[in-house]
């Protein structure tokens, strides 16, 4: 260093600024994520119809395949538990569950993901990704066999931070990370992260939760801290899958049901509500364990 000239460090320095600039631009959108301060993103409205109950339990994430509906149950444990004021349960298994539009069981996998925020389906895997320790995506086989348990990329690999979300498209996963508030897609073989959406940064909506396919783009479910559902104002944020670019918003209409999981049936959008979010009651949505309907208005 001390034999290089101005001219040669200069040179070096633009370099590596070319480089760095390259790595970004594959895993971030080509444009900032845009701000509703700004006026360009469009805005709809959306109120939720119940469908059907959950099996019993607190249904946090949910999947849609040729079969039918997969739904993702979710325990909590320890201090979350304590908080909560719930009971320890007496078996920390998680299941998946898959029904009919009607709601009835069809099949049932155990798993031994810990209070499952997340959901895919696809590759013949359920994909359930925790959001309390050992945190991770536990890949399990139709038969409840454990393949795999992986953090989510980019981050410690003991603790890859939790996940309030998840999808399969065309052969990937799709993971909405807490800890790198992204949404971020992943080679589900390699376990190679190959893109990632910042979280739009919604005025006064810092939460956010399930993730869903629409056509090219993906919603995700976001909403504001608030201590019972009365005060609860969720909505959705639509981006581009390609480019990230966020295309519109919409605000669900008041007293609609509390959006977790979210997955697409047939042009609409589906969600259900867990019954727990933080800062509530247990049980306080008037709707919580329903499976429900989320149409624009």
């Amino acid at each position: 260093m001390e034999n290089m000239s101005k001219r040669e460090f200069l040179a070096a320095s633009i370099g590596v600024g070319m480089s760095l600039s390259a790595v970004r631009k594959g895993f971030a959108q080509e444009e900032a994520p845009a701000r509703a301060s700004e006026g360009k993103v469009p805005s709809r409205k959306v109120k939720t119809t119940k469908l059907f109950k959950s099996p019993d339990g607190f249904p946090n994430a949910i999947a849609v395949t040729s079969e039918g509906l997969w739904i993702a149950e979710q325990k909590e444990t320890g201090q979350s538990a304590a908080r909560y004021h719930l009971p320890e349960p007496k078996d920390l298994t998680e299941h998946a569950w898959l029904v009919d539009w009607n709601g009835k069981v069809i099949k049932t996998v155990s798993t031994q993901s810990r209070n499952t925020s997340g959901m895919a389906v696809g590759g013949g895997y359920v994909w359930m990704c925790a959001n309390a320790a050992p945190q991770g995506v536990f890949q399990v086989d139709m038969n409840a066999r454990q393949v795999s348990h992986r953090q989510i990329p980019l981050g410690p690999a003991n603790d890859g931070g939790g996940c309030h979300g998840a999808l399969w498209h065309e052969g990937k996963l799709w993971i909405a990370s807490l800890r790198l508030r992204a949404i971020l897609r992943v080679d589900p073989t390699s376990w190679q992260p190959e893109f990632m959406i910042p979280f739009y940064q919604a005025p006064e909506k810092p939460r956010y939760h399930a993730i869903a396919w629409d056509n090219g783009a993906i919603w995700q479910v976001i909403g504001n801290d608030s201590k019972r559902h009365s005060d609860y104002r969720p909505g959705l944020v639509k981006y581009d899958a390609a480019t990230g670019r966020v295309l519109e918003t919409a605000d669900f209409e008041p007293n609609s049901s509390d959006p977790h999981g979210l997955a697409m049936h047939e042009g609409s959008l589906i969600s259900c509500d867990a019954g727990i979010h933080p800062g509530w009651a247990v049980n306080d949505s008037p709707t919580a364990g329903w499976i429900f309907k989320i149409d624009f208005v």
